[in-house]
């Protein structure tokens, strides 16, 4: 009997592990895929010419090439891996930047902004469809736009603060994503708090 339950709970540990790695392999496939499209919609309108694209073709190769040959290397440290694959996406950014035109750069920055202003209508419909399921308050309201627009601010702050390396800037942004769960929790009730989670799970569950 004992043999039976030892040998039950292995299957069990079996599955799970490998419904994890599923569950990992399809969150890092969405990403990259939203990653892609972000970039997509980044070049839009440039009017790249033939060699330009030849040429970010060659750098990206080139770029992959070095992550590729540093990720076989097994006698770094951690902090050393981390400090070169910085300094080649930062090599891999100055190269395509200094193949754009100022025109290209000034369409970028609009595609940008474009982008920030479809992300702020999208996070406002979805704060409407929060009050509405949830029976928020226009109080709870407000300071949920209060606190969403404070968080933005501190992002962009790390984001653009040239004295931070990726994985500090990777480190405060997560800092703050557990600030902002606390912020919720501060706001709202109890039962709103389980029924948020259950439209989430239900959410991701239905994405598979």
């Amino acid at each position: 009997m004992k043999k039976i339950i030892t040998g039950m709970l292995a299957i069990a540990a079996f599955v799970f592990s490998a419904s994890a790695q599923e569950t990992g392999k399809e969150k890092f496939k969405q990403r990259a895929q939203h990653h892609h499209s972000q970039r997509h919609g980044m070049f839009k309108d440039l009017n790249l010419t033939a060699a330009q694209k030849e040429q970010m073709k060659a750098n990206h190769e080139a770029t992959k090439k070095q992550l590729t040959d540093l990720n076989k290397e097994e006698n770094i440290t951690v902090k050393e891996f981390k400090t070169r694959k910085e300094a080649i996406r930062k090599e891999q950014k100055e190269k395509m930047n200094s193949l754009l035109t100022p025109e290209q750069k000034d369409q970028i920055a609009k595609n940008k902004a474009a982008h920030q202003a479809q992300r702020e209508v999208k996070r406002t419909k979805g704060l409407e469809r929060m009050k509405t399921k949830l029976n928020l308050s226009d109080d709870q309201v407000a300071q949920l736009k209060a606190s969403r627009e404070e968080q933005m601010a501190k992002v962009k702050a790390i984001k653009d603060n040239e004295q931070l390396s990726q994985s500090e800037k990777k480190e405060q942004l997560m800092a703050l994503k557990g600030q902002n769960k606390e912020a919720f929790k501060k706001i709202l009730t109890e039962e709103q708090l389980s029924k948020m989670e259950e439209m989430r799970k239900k959410k991701t569950h239905g994405s598979k």
